[in-house]
């Protein structure tokens, strides 16, 4: 019964990677950790092998849409997947315990509640805004270069440290850096993710002991979801879902932290 459960909230897992790009292992891990039973290492190792198939299939139809912007992507991927590898690694030391992981995993999805939730409250900036940040100089473009590679590390050092994809940072990285349109952002952002659970989930390999069934089952219906999410993401505003979204998150962040 409690598995039945899990797998009817793994297509939420999907949903919300194709509703609004992110938040796949901000609900993975505590469902896998709660639901399913497992370690709180075990859970994370399992989500990001669950995301990263999970954003496969999401990208497959952004990919067909030119919704992915390679050039940003390629800047963004390998010091993030450097960094997912490190973060994974991090988690071999003698004083890393489940708690600390656990209570660093709902600090990190306090923060993404919040900053969630001031992002749905701003106002859609204007399409002039837009067209500006295409006009830029070389000076610019190497700055978002640089800015974009050292945002990379930071994303993919948690991803591997506490499982979260980050799908909620890369996103408005991507915007106010990388300077390229939300749409594409979601796309692009999905490349990135897969990448870093690729990279993280190879770390913890030879750390954890794997339930295969669980992780292939979870995928498959979380894949469910994403592919239901992005047809809805074609009708429903996105950032409509953001605020609900991120009083969830913030929820079951302080859940997490009073039983750990």
């Amino acid at each position: 019964m409690r598995y039945t459960i899990a797998l009817f909230l793994a297509v939420l897992v999907g949903l919300s990677l194709g509703l609004i790009g992110g938040g796949g292992s901000i609900l993975a891990v505590p469902i896998l950790k709660y639901v399913v039973g497992v370690t709180a290492k075990e859970a994370i190792a399992m989500s990001l092998f669950i995301v990263g198939i999970v954003s496969i299939v999401g990208l497959i139809p952004h990919w067909q849409q030119k919704n992915v912007n390679l050039p940003v992507a390629l800047s963004f991927i390998p010091p993030a997947m450097i960094g997912a590898f490190l973060g994974s690694k991090i988690t071999t030391l003698s004083f890393i315990t489940d708690t600390i992981q656990l209570v660093s995993f709902a600090i990190i999805m306090l923060l993404a509640s919040i900053l969630m939730i001031k992002k749905s409250s701003k106002k859609n900036k204007d399409k002039k805004e837009e067209n500006s940040e295409k006009i830029t100089s070389k000076n610019k473009i190497y700055q978002k270069i640089i800015l974009t590679t050292f945002q990379g590390f930071g994303v993919g050092v948690l991803t591997g440290f506490v499982g979260v994809g980050g799908g909620f940072l890369i996103i408005p990285c991507l915007v106010l850096v990388g300077g390229i349109p939300m749409k594409e952002a979601v796309g692009t952002s999905l490349l990135i993710i897969a990448t870093n659970s690729a990279s993280a989930f190879l770390g913890y390999l030879n750390q954890v002991e794997l339930n295969w069934f669980v992780m292939i089952t979870f995928s498959l219906f979380a894949s469910l979801g994403i592919i239901i999410g992005a047809k809805l993401s074609q009708t429903i505003e996105a950032k409509s879902l953001q605020k609900a979204f991120g009083y969830f998150v913030l929820v079951v962040a302080v859940f997490i932290l009073i039983v750990r």
